[in-house]
């Protein structure tokens, strides 16, 4: 039964830390290249290497029964660093340079 739950433990957060990663990736696909220079960060293509190499290996360590398991462990972890550093210092950087979700109009039609 422990081992179960330990199994269930290891699949949640091995799921979450890959909705992080896609996440990042798919905010970064979303932002304009200009947005990053303007910004003074790394380039958009840095940042797309970087977070697609992490949701490759977050979606290959998903554990059995979704996924195969391979890189189970501290490389799990270690994967989710560069999603989590674009979402606290880039994403926040980038943001105000257009791109992701347009604010609502106001006023007429």
């Amino acid at each position: 039964m422990l081992a179960n739950a330990q199994l269930l433990l290891f699949l949640v957060l091995a799921l979450v830390l890959f909705g992080v990663e896609v996440w990042a990736l798919v905010d970064c696909a979303r932002r304009p290249a200009n947005a990053f220079l303007a910004a003074g960060k790394r380039t958009k293509r840095f940042w797309l290497i970087l977070t697609g190499a992490a949701a490759a290996v977050g979606f290959i360590a998903i554990p059995p029964p979704l996924g195969l398991g391979l890189f189970t462990g501290f490389l799990q972890f270690v994967a989710v660093v560069p999603a989590g550093v674009y979402l606290a210092d880039v994403r926040p950087a980038v943001s105000s340079y257009g791109g992701g979700r347009r604010p609502p109009r106001s006023g007429g039609w």
